[in-house]
């Protein structure tokens, strides 16, 4: 399957301040995931950011937070994402059928959100390397069980170029500076 930018649409789960420095390499997952949202933003392709819990963890890390504060955020409770149902609700009126996903806990609320997504119908593209968990262990696992259970593995260079298509489109300048 081929991943399009009109058909697709991006959740971003739980990047926030008082998880982010547990996390294991986060300063390579934080640059990344700089990267992925800015070209999928080239993209034109819609964001929906998710919190978990704000009072308790905070807010989304600065850094992201300024690529993403003029799109919908949705706090939560639940560990999926679909456990919302203003959030879950979104995704369906948006119109697109495949869900890019990023952000952490992979093993956790990554891994709830997903399988959710997938029973609702949704394709699932997991950016491997946008996600990770306090433990490695932990994200290896997940990301092999997600494959199983029929979510596409992709990173967010070959994601880019895949939605840039070619090298005569109107962005493609730009992603390839922002990959290097």
């Amino acid at each position: 399957m081929k991943i399009k930018a009109e058909k697709s649409i991006f959740v971003q789960v739980d990047i926030q301040e008082k998880l982010f420095p547990h996390i294991s390499d986060n300063e390579e997952l934080e640059k990344n995931l700089q990267i992925l949202i800015k070209g999928l933003i080239l993209h034109e392709i819609p964001v929906i950011v998710n919190e978990q819990y704000k009072k308790g963890i905070g807010e989304t890390i600065p850094s992201i937070h300024e690529l993403t504060k003029d799109y919908p955020h949705f706090e939560k409770t639940t560990f999926s994402c679909c456990g919302n149902d203003d959030g879950l609700n979104a995704i369906k009126k948006s119109g697109r059928d495949t869900v890019i996903l990023a952000g952490i806990e992979t093993h956790v609320c990554v891994l709830q959100t997903a399988l959710d997504l997938l029973e609702e119908g949704f394709k699932v593209v997991l950016v491997t390397d946008c996600v990770n968990s306090r433990k490695q262990k932990d994200k290896e696992i997940a990301i092999q069980r997600l494959i199983q259970a029929g979510v596409i593995p992709t990173t967010y260079e070959s994601l880019l170029f895949e939605l840039t298509i070619n090298a005569k489109h109107p962005v493609f300048k730009e992603i390839s500076r922002l990959v290097k």
